[in-house]
């Protein structure tokens, strides 16, 4: 890996929206994710051919044009997380001078190996995905690196701060990004209703100050009697990760799934023949019992199965699809390996995966946020 350029690219200085400060508090649902460690995410752009003089001449302006462009609805991201003394929580600020820290980086990896669905070591992804700047006083709400395969492609990564976005958020700016790019306008930074993101705070409300018992639970946990060390914004380290870890991309056909799907029904009584097995439940139960098998361990350890739901389409009244934020929950339990382990572990996968989605739907129609 070779480093070419480290900048920042700050959204168009024509449009005088950039050039008024700018913040943005944070929500019970952000504050939650304080301290996780970042999202990282890669695309790979397969192109055959792709020099350094093209990539530099062609590629790389029209992406930071793009980008300028993109900034400038979404102006959070350019600016930085900042807990300023007078506040009583974390806010995302933003000043005409600030913006999105990118990497330009030049690799000698395999592309067709790295963006492909074989099995390698993780770790050689780990250059690929920028480091998300923070202290104790800031943390960039996201950081951007382009990397170059010569001759056979390029790579965006993005290490997204999960204060400021959840996946859905992300996932809107990276097509937003690539709308402008697409329209090859620089004079042009319009988007479609459903890219334009909502920076309404209101539209999630926390009449139970939810939001302070979030962070109260984030202080004590520091373990620190000192109000400055508590108030770090520091990410706390991933200790969860193993080494040698390896990636793979496996595709679970439509045959796979009426397979899983028949397995299930047949395990089932005749009072459970009416269960709703969606192609996401039994992808969740197959992948938790592959994983705890893999791992292996004593029989009788716990395990925790659980995901990641958007909150948006089941508050009341709804959230905005295209609401800029966190706005999400984590649902799951625990279980014993052993429950997973044997013959019917992937029948009980499957149950407590539907339990799961049930509560979330009974929660939203039988109350309010």
């Amino acid at each position: 890996m070779k480093i070419l350029e480290s900048t920042r690219v700050t959204p168009s200085l024509n449009s005088p929206n950039a050039s008024a400060p700018f913040s943005l508090p944070l929500t019970y649902s952000d504050i939650f994710w304080l301290k996780f460690h970042p999202v990282e995410r890669l695309f790979f752009y397969p192109l055959n051919g792709l020099t350094l003089p093209r990539f530099n001449s062609e590629i790389l302006p029209k992406l930071k044009q793009s980008l300028s462009l993109t900034l400038l609805h979404f102006l959070p991201l350019a600016g930085n997380l900042k807990w300023p003394s007078n506040s009583p929580k974390p806010i995302i600020s933003y000043t005409p001078s600030d913006g999105v820290p990118l990497t330009v980086a030049e690799s000698d990896a395999d592309f067709n190996i790295l963006s492909s669905n074989g099995v390698y070591e993780a770790v050689e992804l780990h250059p690929l995905a920028p480091e998300l700047i923070t202290s104790d006083d800031s943390a960039s709400t996201i950081a951007l690196q382009i990397t170059l395969f010569p001759n056979t492609g390029f790579c965006v990564g993005i290490t997204a701060h999960h204060a400021v976005l959840d996946g859905k958020t992300t996932t809107m700016f990276i097509k937003s990004w690539a709308y402008i790019c697409k329209q090859g306008n620089p004079e042009n930074s319009s988007l479609p209703p459903e890219l334009i993101p909502v920076l309404d705070r209101s539209v999630l409300r926390d009449p139970g100050g939810v939001d302070m018992i979030y962070l109260k639970t984030w202080l004590d946990s520091m373990g620190s009697d000192s109000d400055t060390d508590k108030k770090s914004l520091k990410i706390l380290p991933n200790k969860g990760e193993a080494e040698s870890l390896v990636r793979a991309t496996v595709e679970i056909t439509r045959e796979d799934l009426k397979k899983l799907r028949e397995r299930v029904l047949s395990k089932l009584p005749d009072t459970g023949k009416d269960l709703h097995l969606s192609t996401f439940v039994l992808t969740y139960a197959y992948i938790a019992t592959c994983i705890v098998r893999s791992r292996g361990g004593n029989d009788d350890r716990d395990v925790g199965c659980g995901f990641t739901i958007d909150c948006r389409p089941l508050l009341n009244p709804p959230v905005p699809e295209n609401y800029f934020g966190n706005c999400n929950t984590i649902t799951g339990e625990l279980a014993k390996a052993r429950d997973l382990l044997d013959e019917d572990g992937f029948v009980l996968g499957v149950q407590k995966g539907h339990q799961d989605l049930e509560f979330m739907v009974q929660i939203s129609v039988g109350g309010s946020q």
